[in-house]
């Protein structure tokens, strides 16, 4: 995974229809922006809703089988986050990028079954973990085997219920792995709407900007035909109908902003 990553699907796996709608629209974007690698990312299991009542997604089983359709339909690397040590063969045998959750980053034995895959690991950073405690994240990975290591900023707690992006985090963070930005999951309001999650989708795309100007190496987006209708992250997800337009000003950003990322000597 050498070019700049474009991680992006529907937050939870809600159908096989929905699955392979989003991934239709991936594989054509692909011919669109060959610079990019495009991966397709769903949930089998949301496991930590905000509600036992939340939806939470097909299941492990279901999950892969579904997921593997979009792989074979459309030829697209695949992740999908996993949430106990158990769950990491049976998704590296269908996955091309293993996903840590970021309430889960600095469980042990998780990162350790997500090295030992030999698959790529990508690392949501915890709320609570300042950045360059993330490096402690990676030597457990790199101890555990793993050669390709990807750390993700996704926001901060900012007192309750809320969350900031500290874009100092990218290059802190890119001092030990590659980093990718999460754009939707960092306008979240965590619990903002008692049983859920509430967001800010209004800032997502300046936000986004933003990090693409500071310097990342990939950019992840829940995208939804209708978000407002998903079944998981409702108030963040971003309409798929403008991920062309969105990645159109990821591309001239980063043509332009990478001429001044050196810093100055």
């Amino acid at each position: 995974m050498e070019k700049f990553l474009v991680i992006a699907g529907p937050c939870v796996i809600e159908s096989q229809e929905l699955l392979l709608r989003v991934g239709e629209e991936l594989a054509r974007l692909r011919e669109r922006f060959p610079e990019f690698e495009f991966v397709f990312k769903s949930s089998f299991d949301k496991a930590n809703r905000s509600s036992v009542r939340s939806f939470r997604g097909p299941g492990l089983e279901k999950g892969l089988e579904m997921l593997r359709r979009v792989k074979e339909e459309f030829n697209l690397p695949l992740t999908t986050d996993i949430h106990e040590s158990w769950q990491a063969e049976p998704v590296a045998e269908v996955v091309d990028l293993v996903q840590i959750p970021a309430f889960l980053c600095r469980q042990t034995d998780l990162l350790l079954a997500a090295a030992k895959t030999g698959k790529p690991v990508n690392v949501k950073k915890g709320q609570f973990m300042a950045p360059w405690d993330m490096e402690k994240v990676v030597e457990k990975l790199r101890y555990g085997g793993a050669k390709e290591v990807f750390l993700t900023e996704r926001g901060t707690s900012f007192g309750y219920n809320n969350l900031v992006v500290d874009f100092r985090s990218l290059p802190i963070m890119r001092r030990y792995a590659r980093v990718i930005y999460d754009a939707t999951h960092s306008v979240q309001l965590p619990g903002g709407l008692g049983d859920r999650s509430g967001g800010m989708r209004e800032f997502a795309f300046p936000l986004l900007r933003a990090a693409v100007a500071v310097g990342c190496d990939g950019v992840f987006m829940e995208v939804h035909p209708e978000p407002e209708k998903a079944l998981s992250d409702a108030a963040t997800q971003l309409p798929l109908s403008e991920l062309e337009r969105v990645l159109t000003a990821v591309r001239e950003i980063r043509e332009t902003a990478s001429k001044y990322w050196e810093a100055p000597s």
